[in-house]
């Protein structure tokens, strides 16, 4: 038999930065490509083609992606057929101003426009012309025209491009129509839009197949999900519901909601539904209500602690999370106190605390002079992590003595610094409980992707420490393991 040469694969390298959306339209966008021949590889020296997927909430964010492009300026020359390619959301708020920083770069394309890639890819490496590939701005038609111009892109996984094999994100919505005065969001998502529930459901299903044991549904505000077909409205409870019995599927988690859309009927399907964490990311942003007036938040302090107060008297035991701006515009000491106050009195289980910086093209950036100076800003974020700190170490320690079950999703950080010595080797492994708090624990390997139950004996204000008790078997029963030391 004659010898056949295996044709070429392409080389793929991608960075991804910025949120949970921004991950999952790497994994689709990669998925899309390894169907036209292209395969993954993390030596971006010689890859054909290099993606970043982007992030404009922070400066800091795009800053590091300038950088990136700019130490790509002279591999460009030396390997002309490469196509660099800036996606996502930095894409589609600088646009053309890419290309003026970086001329190098062939491809601008925009969260819209995701599904074009592969063959705008194969358009640039033909024609070695650049291209704009981005939505409407929200001012540039009408509201129908511009939700067209942001389509959803959401039909191929590949399991490869996740951070563990047994847990992925769902889009459930995209968009957001709330236009906080500092956020970028509704320029750069575009106008909020929901999926058929049907059509979320048949995605829950084919992950559940590839082996996922739990997902985490995405929206911008994903509590404000509201979605009609065949003739019955679907509010986020109702998805739950809907998608609750998967099979093979064990958890359910979402994320990010907004507090004013936290309903008394969401928090009962948190309650009641086995498989829904008891966990909700709320953001606050600010404790002062002249602040948040500023912000556009669209509640007051006090409407924020109220809704705390129905998490804790619906869902005991609710882990919550929240965000924090500091130094907006405007922020005094004073402000800056009563958002302290606020974190002392609801005892989040952690908190991202973030430095506001001036976003061009949101209203926050037109409207308010940024009069906080820097050093103020980095002394009020180091003040609040220190306070949200002491709190989730004394929270954690609570859970010193209990047992807890995590899905375990494989060795930690550590453990991956450190090299495994051998396949069956114990090594620190890293799982999750169901009210979101990260467990390590010394264990075998090929438990990633099973239930566990872990006797916590010590922890970090990040970090419950133990020992593996029991884990799970394939028909549902546990056995007793003993400790590793």
């Amino acid at each position: 038999m004659p010898h056949t040469d295996t044709p070429h694969k392409r080389k793929l390298f991608i960075e991804t930065v910025g949120c949970q959306m921004n991950v999952l339209d790497s994994e689709l966008v990669v998925a899309a490509l390894r169907q036209t021949g292209y395969e993954l590889t993390d030596d971006i020296r010689e890859a054909d083609a290099i993606l970043f997927n982007t992030c404009s909430v922070r400066e800091h964010a795009e800053h590091k992606i300038y950088s990136h492009l700019g130490r790509l300026k002279h591999a460009k020359r030396r390997r002309p057929d490469c196509v660099i390619v800036v996606m996502g959301c930095m894409a589609q708020k600088d646009q053309q101003l890419i290309f003026e920083r970086a001329p190098h770069v062939d491809l601008v394309v925009g969260t819209g426009q995701l599904r074009e890639i592969p063959r705008l890819i194969e358009q640039a490496r033909r024609d070695r012309e650049q291209r704009l590939a981005v939505s409407l701005h929200r001012k540039a038609g009408s509201r129908q025209a511009v939700a067209a111009s942001f389509e959803s892109y959401d039909p191929l996984r590949t399991p490869e491009m996740r951070p563990s094999p047994f847990q992925a994100f769902v889009r459930i919505m995209i968009g957001c129509d709330k236009f906080c005065t500092y956020c970028v969001v509704p320029m750069t998502r575009g106008p909020e839009q929901c999926r058929p529930p049907s059509q979320i459901a048949a995605e829950v299903r084919v992950l559940a197949d590839q082996g996922v044991r739990e997902v985490t549904l995405l929206g911008q505000t994903v509590n404000s999900y509201a979605a009609v077909e065949n003739g019955r409205q679907y509010r986020l409870h109702d998805l739950l519901e809907l998608i609750h019995d998967t099979g093979g599927i064990d958890r359910i988690k979402f994320v990010t909601n907004y507090p004013r859309d936290l309903s008394d009927e969401l928090l009962q399907a948190v309650r009641d539904l086995p498989k829904v964490c008891r966990y909700l990311h709320v953001p606050a942003q600010s404790g002062c209500n002249d602040v948040l007036r500023r912000m556009k938040r669209g509640y007051t302090v006090e409407e924020y602690r109220e809704m705390i107060a129905r998490i804790r008297s619906t869902v005991p035991g609710c882990a919550v999370s929240s965000d924090f701006i500091v130094g907006f515009c405007g922020e005094t000491e004073k402000s800056f106190e009563r958002s302290m106050d606020l974190i002392r009195d609801c005892r989040f289980k952690n908190s991202f605390i973030f430095k506001y910086s001036p976003r061009p093209g949101t209203k926050a950036y037109e409207l308010y002079e940024d009069d906080v100076p820097e050093e103020i800003k980095r002394r009020r974020n180091n003040e609040m992590l220190a306070l949200q700190n002491r709190i989730s170490e004394e929270d954690n320690a609570a859970f010193i003595g209990r047992r807890v079950e995590v899905l375990v999703e494989g060795p930690s950080k550590a453990a991956e610094k450190a090299g495994a010595s051998g396949p069956d080797a114990p090594v620190q492994l890293v799982g999750r409980t169901d009210c979101d708090r990260i467990v390590v624990f010394d264990g075998h390997p090929r438990l990633a992707g099973s239930l566990a139950t872990i006797e916590i004996h010590d922890c970090t204000s990040t970090t419950l420490i133990g020992s593996i008790v029991t884990h799970e078997i394939t028909h549902g029963a546990s056995v007793s393991l003993p400790i590793v030391q």
